[in-house]
């Protein structure tokens, strides 16, 4: 596993707390619905965690492959084209993240999400994007029609928990073959 898996798996279980104390306070019988914010809380921090790991795995390889010529003219000018592509890398949906490992590793990461309940990587590709677009619903637009549907239910958050966990655990595998 590498250490980004292993900070995913940190990053992503501060989300679970969240949708936990949801759980709880949803479970309290009183008659106040537990804070919304809690699950819009939980999808935004689920999709940092993807963020960071993506980010982080992209610069452990880099280490890993290009050590050698670290510290060197060429060592600064791979560093400074990853801090560069890193700072626009916010989003990192399917096609961002196929961009960025086929720059570096020369490898469509992307070819290898396929699992349980996604057969195919474009139906995964699919997936992500619609969850960032999700994220950003939760981020940039505030609830305050009441009446309105709520931007992420309970029942969608426990899918996208599985599914990043999925995703990590597949990219990272793909990766460790580099």
């Amino acid at each position: 596993m590498s250490q980004a898996k292993a900070n995913f798996e940190y990053a992503i279980s501060d989300a679970e707390q969240l949708l936990e104390c949801y759980d709880q306070l949803n479970g309290c019988h009183s008659n106040s619905q537990p804070p919304e914010v809690l699950k819009r809380a939980t999808l935004i921090m689920t999709l940092t965690a993807w963020e960071t790991y993506v980010e982080d795995i992209a610069k452990e390889l880099v280490d890993a492959k290009y050590g050698v010529v670290m510290g060197s003219q060429l060592g600064q000018i791979i560093e400074n084209r990853l801090e560069e592509q890193l700072k626009s890398f916010h989003n990192p949906g399917s096609r961002k993240t196929k961009a960025l490992f086929e720059e570096f590793f020369g490898i469509d990461v992307t070819e290898a999400w396929v699992w349980n309940n996604f057969q195919t990587a474009d139906e995964a590709r699919a997936q992500l994007n619609k969850w960032l677009k999700k994220r950003g619903e939760a981020v940039h637009r505030a609830q305050t029609d009441i009446t309105e549907a709520h931007i992420v239910k309970r029942e969608e958050l426990n899918k996208c928990l599985r599914f990043f966990r999925e995703l990590v655990s597949v990219t990272d595998s793909k990766l460790s073959e580099l």
